[in-house]
């Protein structure tokens, strides 16, 4: 069932998509946070990199190349990676930038700061 979604066995799943694909969305979304980028750059950049994901898959471990469904799964769970770190990027970047104004309301929000 499994690999007939991702079109991958688990092992390379774990290891090539959620490891190595999965670290680099992250990155990904920390450096297009970093450069105050709009959050809509992750869909084509996360896109591109679930190509190079499922094109890694083909080349090391033979497995299928036009596998539209395990392409889909992959870059959704790439981009979600991304955008989850570009939240927490923002999110830490306006907390060092300006302190006077936000204060952290939880890993992923900030709020403006109470009091003078």
């Amino acid at each position: 069932m499994f690999e007939a979604v991702t079109g991958q066995s688990l092992g390379v799943f774990i290891g090539l998509t959620l490891i190595l694909s999965g670290g680099a969305a992250m990155a990904m979304g920390r450096a297009i946070a970093r450069t105050w980028r709009p959050i809509w750059q992750i869909v084509p950049y996360g896109l591109l990199l679930g190509a190079a994901d499922r094109f890694m898959s083909y080349a090391l471990f033979q497995e299928p190349l036009l596998h539209l469904s395990g392409f889909l799964v992959c870059s959704a769970i790439l981009i979600g990676l991304a955008l989850l770190a570009h939240r927490i990027a923002r999110t830490n970047k306006l907390l060092s930038q300006y302190p006077w104004l936000y204060e952290r309301a939880g890993p992923f929000a900030v709020r403006e700061r109470s009091g003078g």
